[in-house]
C-alpha cells in the first residue's frame, strides 16, 4: 500500500483576506503544516494543488465579466491570478516537503486537482498511478467546492479516500456537509487527522 496526501488549493485568496477567503482557512494552512511536521513520512506522495488561473481573459466563463454579478455558483470574483500573491500558497503552509505541484484552471474552470498538470505536465492520476499510490488523504479548501470534486474524482479512480475534517474548510456550513455526505455516499472515510499514527484520539 502507498498512501499519498493531497492538499487542495491552501491559497491566499481562499484564506480570510482573500478574494474569496472562507472561514477557518489559515486554521487550515496552519493545521496541514503541523500534520506534515508530525508525519511526512506516512506518505509515499505529497501532492498540492492551486488555481492558476489567466490575467488577461476569464478563463472559460469561470471569472464574472465586468459588467456582470458572479452567481457564487459558475462565475466567481477575479481570484487566484497567475503570479499574484492571491495565488501563492499562505504563508503558514509549509509546503517545503511537497513532492509535486498542480496548477489548475489555466484558461478555464477547474475544481477538481485532478484537472490540472504539473511543470511537466503529469495529471494528478497519472502521478497516483506511476506512484502506486492505493489510499489518499485530502486536506484542503474549499471543502464544497475543489476538496468535493478532488474527493470525488479519487474515488472514481478507485482509491480508497479519506477526507480529513479538522483540515478542510468550506464556503458555506451547508454546502459542506452536503458535499461531505456525498462523498461518503461513494465510499470515501470521513474522518479526521487523528487516525494518523501515533496521533491523539
Amino acid at each position: 500500500m502507498t498512501r499519498a496526501l493531497l492538499i487542495v488549493d491552501v491559497q491566499n485568496d481562499f484564506t480570510e483576506g482573500g478574494a474569496l477567503g472562507v472561514v477557518g482557512g489559515d486554521e487550515v494552512a496552519r493545521g496541514v503544516s503541523d500534520l506534515l511536521a508530525a508525519h511526512r513520512d506516512e506518505y509515499g506522495l505529497v501532492i498540492a494543488s492551486r488555481d492558476w488561473h489567466d490575467a488577461e481573459n476569464d478563463n472559460g466563463g469561470h471569472f464574472a465579466g465586468e459588467d456582470e454579478d458572479p452567481d457564487f455558483v459558475d462565475t466567481w470574483p477575479d481570484h487566484c491570478v497567475a503570479g499574484t500573491r492571491g495565488a501563492e500558497y499562505h504563508p503558514d503552509f509549509d509546503h517545503s516537503s511537497v513532492d509535486v505541484h498542480i496548477r489548475k484552471g489555466q484558461g478555464e474552470a477547474a475544481y477538481s486537482a485532478f484537472e490540472g498538470v504539473a511543470d511537466d505536465g503529469r495529471t494528478v492520476a497519472q502521478l497516483l498511478e506511476q506512484h502506486g499510490v492505493t489510499d489518499v488523504d485530502i486536506v484542503g479548501i474549499a471543502t464544497d467546492y475543489c476538496v468535493r470534486a478532488s474527493g470525488l474524482d479519487a474515488v472514481e479512480r478507485g482509491r480508497r479516500v479519506r477526507v480529513f475534517t479538522d483540515l478542510i474548510a468550506g464556503v458555506s456550513p451547508a454546502s459542506s456537509e452536503a458535499a461531505l455526505a456525498e462523498l461518503a455516499h461513494v465510499g470515501a472515510v470521513i474522518t479526521d487527522s487523528s487516525v494518523l499514527a501515533g496521533s491523539a484520539s
